[in-house]
């Protein structure tokens, strides 16, 4: 969410350069502020409803900072709001229209919100107690406002009036007359030879340094670095229909796995009163000029008022709060279970594994789009005159496998041998081919509802998973003067847009007629001139563009990097000092920038340490500062030096740091300060501040005290202290964003160190948080080898600076909810003063009106940034999903892995504004509302058993992993700093390496063959099928490898055979296997390169370095290795058999 395809400069690499290509415009940053988007209107679909009548319950995410809140003014509470139901009929824009909306900033806290509760854990577990905060409502009964996920988000303000356009072809490969089944005819349309009229519209030119002069219609094939996997082609394969089942249910026949995802966490809200938020925003946030195109906000702006100016900053902030929190309503009560063997008939097992990595293999497979022929269609009807093509292909006389129906009761074998694909969107294959990779854009449901009332029936959220800055092996780049965008919304020409002729385009959002500048006429790729349609950007559904200087409000900022050091007593103790300046002196050449890179280093304990490096001085200087209350720089001009000047004086301060604090016995921390003094540092210019901290601060501003009992770890009631205790940090990140300053933080500790409070720094300026616990050079090796891979990659891997991301879709859908580390600037504009290839975001959406005249919907998500070499660019990535009218076709488009990740995100949010109780009873009835639907509204033939689409059979599974994740575990010890981070991980993190947190993979490795292995860079990996996570799959007399994502596990059987213990670890028998082996010992033996051949291509496919235990029966690791067995029953928590037969018993309520 690893650096394939790039040189150390963002996005280029062996990229291709295109000439002539669409371009972003800036934009006006000054927006009155709009109304709250959560405000209580009519209820939609709320997955977190009551299955009974339900009191008023809180907001959904009344704080969290993915909430939109009522404007109020900086920092003063503001009235209570309820979830996100909105009016019918009054949409909530999701681009500004010609003439620009009203911005709209959903709120921003720290406390997610409310939602329904899940049984408590118990020393006797429980069934899960039944709560009245479900995700979806009861049609009988009427809705409190809880967890709404699906709910269409309240007006935003009087929309401009703007005239839509009637609606003609749906894409340029997509004849609207044409059936889809048919092959597309050759293009038959007749262009115009007229000149486009000119356009009314001309960008404003900035002075100042521009984007390197380019060819104008130079091309460069795109980059063709090696992929570090067999490349996957995307193909649409609906599967084959058939009669109706009938009889017992047939056996599973999982399909071959496409790529996976990328997804996952929060969002920032705007600045609150009160401790989630604080200060006079307006003040840090001054107004910005006016953009020079109509209503677009993805180029930041000039900062105007006092203090330093980060030119290219978004400074204007709408202060919006969430109101107070209201109780939640009460939960379910639910009967004991016997305690249950697993009854299931072992129906026979799903085919033989494939040749991709059961949990990864998605986010590591190249994605290459290659242009695709474009076949101009004859002028014909709009999109609505496809439907009797996509009629064809309905779902209603013929069942597909994705809904074959399947008895959870009876079927165990549930988990395929792979990875679980993502499903195809029901698209013509044209399209398909062109469509967006699932690793980079994703939806929950693959057939988008025409209604919102449909989508409130089929009980499942709509959102969309994104990775926008994912290491790609091949992108095609252009460089253009011109970048051709819709007039009306700003929508990038892509694959899915109509060309009426050949000098006229429709926009596949806004459904605008554009016309077609002279400069897109000619094709770089085959050097004709005529041929718009064939062009890159209309070829390829993820494309760059390097930026003309409209994009550019000032010469874009220099990569500048600021190192904050803890070097108090236990920070020395730990040892990380002397593992980070090794690490930093190795990769110095590899830091991502130019001639005009800086850097900059800062150490702290009771007082501030200050390095003057500036060149000609014969070794560095400390200055100390010892007033922490009123923190200032003693010599401003030398403290952020220029790295290739001042190298020698960097590399003698890395050198000689550890020794200089070694006797140190200074135990206090001012972390507030130091913060602060960074922040004037780097406010001038902006850039990314890497925070090492190793304790509770507990000097000056900023200060905390210990808040976690450690008696309450293995509470199964509900968890204290979730939420900060200040708002110090988060005004704080609030003032970095602004001056495009991102935190990150790593926390290495072994005591409390309240992360929940120490988080925000870097959650709402864009940052990332490592998190090390019981680190120790000595005592800890492991996480040492961990630290130092992890930093390698934090320093080296690419880099987007001042960087902003807009997310646009169809006319009728509507973004009401962000999650992911970044701050909310209006309704659809994230700030992100750093962006990594390593982060992902998820959106929450509604349908705000019906879209019974479509065919097709799409989604663009545009990145706009500035690479560590100093080039303007824009990431465009598009997504088109069919529309869909049955509730059929909705259940078979299910994505139950993204369905899974954004509930994840939104139980993090409640738990935070709630409680845990409310969040886990909230999933829990996420599984069992959509599952009714499914039973009552689908399924035409009612039979006996817990029943389930094929395509969300693991759903059940999946939201029991979820329960028994750290993040939302009840009744067993659990720090809670690991749980905080859990809950941090789940909202950041690309999807693909949170389903592995959620739900980890399990391998037989004692018995590894070359049978179906994969053949990479001349290696064999082995690929065993993944098992399932019960001690039952275990076996004394074998081996075995538990993949969780950050950690894995080698679980050794007390019989394991010989002959693995001394070819692969090198022991002669169980016995002598060390209790702290961490690394495989690398051995010529054929067993022993298998073993290390898979694990170290499982390590590779992910940015962050899992450390390794091997575990045995005696060995302290081993009850975290048996958490991680979701099928089991626990002391506190159901057996996935007990689980589902509670789904069972409310279903059939």
């Amino acid at each position: 969410m690893s650096t394939a395809g790039f040189n150390s400069q963002n996005g280029t690499g062996t990229g291709q350069t295109y000439a002539n290509g669409p371009s972003q415009n800036p934009v006006a940053l000054q927006q009155p502020p709009g109304v709250n988007y959560g405000m209580n209107h009519q209820s939609a679909y709320n997955p977190m409803q009551a299955k009974a009548l339900a009191p008023p319950g809180p907001g959904l995410y009344p704080s969290g900072p993915n909430q939109p809140v009522p404007p109020v003014s900086s920092y003063q509470p503001g009235p209570p709001v309820a979830p996100y139901p909105s009016s019918p009929g009054q949409p909530l824009l999701s681009r500004p229209p010609l003439g620009g909306l009203p911005s709209h900033t959903p709120p921003q806290s720290a406390s997610p919100s409310p939602g329904p509760r899940i049984p408590s854990a118990q020393a006797t577990p429980p069934p899960p107690a039944v709560s009245s905060s479900g995700y979806y409502p009861n049609p009988q009964q009427p809705m409190g406002p809880t967890w709404r996920y699906n709910t269409a988000a309240p007006p935003m303000g009087p929309a401009t009036a703007m005239s839509t356009p009637p609606r003609g072809p749906v894409a340029n490969h997509v004849n609207p007359a044409a059936s889809l089944a048919a092959p597309f005819p050759p293009s038959s349309a007749t262009y115009s030879s007229a000149p486009p009229p000119e356009m009314s519209h001309s960008p404003t030119r900035i002075s100042g340094p521009g984007v390197p002069p380019t060819s104008m219609h130079g091309y460069t094939q795109p980059g063709a670095a090696p992929p570090p996997m067999a490349p996957h082609t995307y193909q649409n394969v609906r599967p084959a229909y058939g009669p109706p089942p009938t009889g017992p249910p047939p056996s599973m026949k999982p399909t071959p796995p496409p790529p996976g995802p990328p997804v996952g966490s929060a969002t920032p809200p705007p600045p609150k009163a009160d401790a989630r938020c604080g200060g006079a925003v307006n003040n840090a946030f001054p107004h910005t000029e006016p953009d020079f195109q109509e209503g677009d906000i993805e180029c930041p702006g000039a900062v105007a008022g006092g203090g330093p100016q980060a030119p290219n900053s978004f400074n204007h902030v709408d202060n919006r709060m969430a109101g107070p929190t209201q109780p939640g309503p009460p939960a379910r009560h639910l009967g004991h279970y016997p305690s249950l063997p697993p009854g299931y008939q072992n129906t026979s097992a799903p085919p033989a594994p494939s040749s991709v990595h059961p949990a990864i293999q998605a986010a590591t497979q190249p994605y290459t789009q290659s242009p695709q022929p474009y076949q101009q269609l004859p002028a014909g009807p709009g999109p609505a005159q496809l439907s009797p093509s996509l009629a064809a292909m309905s779902l209603q006389s013929k069942t597909p496998e994705a809904l074959r129906v399947v008895n959870l009761l009876q079927e165990r074998n549930l988990l395929p041998p792979g990875p679980v694909p993502a499903p195809t969107p029901c698209l013509p294959q044209d399209l398909q081919k062109l469509n967006c990779n699932p690793e980079v854009f994703r939806c929950t449901l693959t057939s988008i509802p025409q209604t919102q009332a449909l989508l409130n029936k089929a009980k499942m959220p709509l959102g969309l998973l994104l990775h926008p800055f994912k290491d790609l092996s091949q992108l095609p780049v252009v460089t253009s003067s011109t970048i051709v965008r819709c007039r009306s919304c700003r929508t990038y020409i892509n694959p899915f847009v109509s060309f009426l002729d050949q000098r006229r385009w429709k926009c596949n959002l806004c459904y605008r007629v554009n016309d077609v500048p002279e400069e897109f006429m000619y094709n770089p790729v085959s050097r004709s001139y005529g041929e718009p349609h064939k062009r890159p950007e209309v070829q390829n559904a993820t494309i760059e563009f390097i930026a003309p200087s409209e994009y550019m409000l000032r010469p874009p900022q220099p990569a500048v990097y600021l190192f904050v050091m803890d070097v108090s007593h236990n920070a020395v103790e730990t040892g990380y000092l002397k593992e980070f300046c090794q690490s930093v002196l190795d990769n110095i050449n590899s830091l991502p920038g130019d001639s005009r890179t800086k850097v900059g280093f800062i150490t702290f304990d009771s007082t501030i340490h200050f390095y003057n490096l500036q060149e000609g001085l014969s070794q560095p200087q400390m200055l100390i500062v010892s007033d922490i209350e009123d923190i200032f720089l003693p010599t401003p001009d030398s403290l952020l030096v220029n790295l290739n000047e001042s190298k020698e004086l960097v590399e003698d301060l890395l050198k000689s740091l550890p020794s200089l604090f070694e006797k140190t016995m200074e135990t206090q921390s001012a972390l507030g300060s130091a913060l602060q003094a960074a922040f004037k540092l780097l406010s001038p210019t902006g850039g990314r501040m890497s925070v090492f901290q190793t304790q509770l601060p507990n000097l000056g501003v900023g200060a905390l005290q210990s808040r976690e009992d450690p008696n309450q770890r293995a509470s199964a009631k509900d968890i204290q202290h979730l939420s900060p205790a200040t708002d110090f940090y988060k005004k704080l990140a609030l003032d970095c964003s602004g001056q495009q300053v991102a935190v990150d933080l790593f926390l290495l500790s072994s005591q409390y160190c309240d992360l929940a409070s120490l988080g925000c720094i870097s959650r709402y300026s864009a940052g990332s948080v490592f998190y090390y616990p019981s680190y120790h050079h000595h005592h800890n090796p492991g996480q040492v080898e961990r630290f130092h891979k992890d930093l390698k990659r934090y320093l080296t891997r690419k880099i987007g600076f001042e960087a902003v991301m807009r997310i646009r879709c169809t006319k009728g859908l509507s973004i009401h909810t962000f999650h992911g580390n970044f701050f909310v600037r209006s309704t659809d504009l994230l700030s992100l003063p750093n962006v990594n290839p390593d982060a992902g975001f998820a959106v929450q959406m509604s349908i705000e009106e019906n879209l019974d005249d479509m065919q097709v919907v799409s989604f663009q998500a545009a990145l706009l940034y500035t690479s560590s070499k100093g080039e303007r660019r824009i990431r465009v990535h598009t997504l088109c999903l069919p529309v869909a009218s049955s509730l059929s076709d909705i259940f078979a488009g299910a994505d139950v892995q993204a369905i899974t990740g954004l509930l994840a995100c939104m139980a993090v949010d409640r738990s935070v504004s709630a409680s845990l109780s409310d969040a886990r009873d909230a999933m829990t009835n996420a599984a069992i509302d959509s599952l009714t639907s499914y039973r009552q509204s689908v399924l035409t033939i009612q039979q006996p058993g817990l029943l389930a689409p094929a395509c969300l059979r693991l759903f059940p599974l999946f939201i029991l992993a979820l329960l028994k994740q750290k993040a939302f575990r009840t009744g067993t010890s659990t720090r809670l700093d690991d749980r905080v981070f859990a809950m941090y991980q789940l909202k950041y993190q690309p999807l693909v390496f949170t389903m592995l947190m959620i739900h980890p993979a399990l391998y037989r490795v004692d018995d590894l063959t070359d049978e179906g292995a994969l053949n990479i860079n001349e290696r064999t990996i082995p690929q065993p099928r993944v098992l399932q996570l019960s001690v039952e799959k275990l076996s004394r007399e074998g081996a075995f490898l538990m993949d969780a994502g950050t950690v894995i596990y080698l679980w050794i059987g007390r019989n394991c055979h010989p002959n693995f213990l001394t070819q692969v670890l090198a022991v002669p028998n169980y016995a002598a296997v060390p209790d702290n082996l961490y690394v495989l010992p690398d051995l010529d033996t054929a067993e022993s390169q298998r073993t290390r051949a898979f694990v170290g291509w499982l390590r590779d496919q992910r940015p962050f370095f899992p450390s390794f235990h091997v575990i045995r029966d005696e060995s302290q690791l081993k009850p975290q290795f048996m958490q991680n067995m979701i099928e089991d029953r626990t002391e506190s928590a159901l057996s996935y058999y007990e689980f589902l037969l509670h789904v069972q018993q409310q279903i059939s309520k």
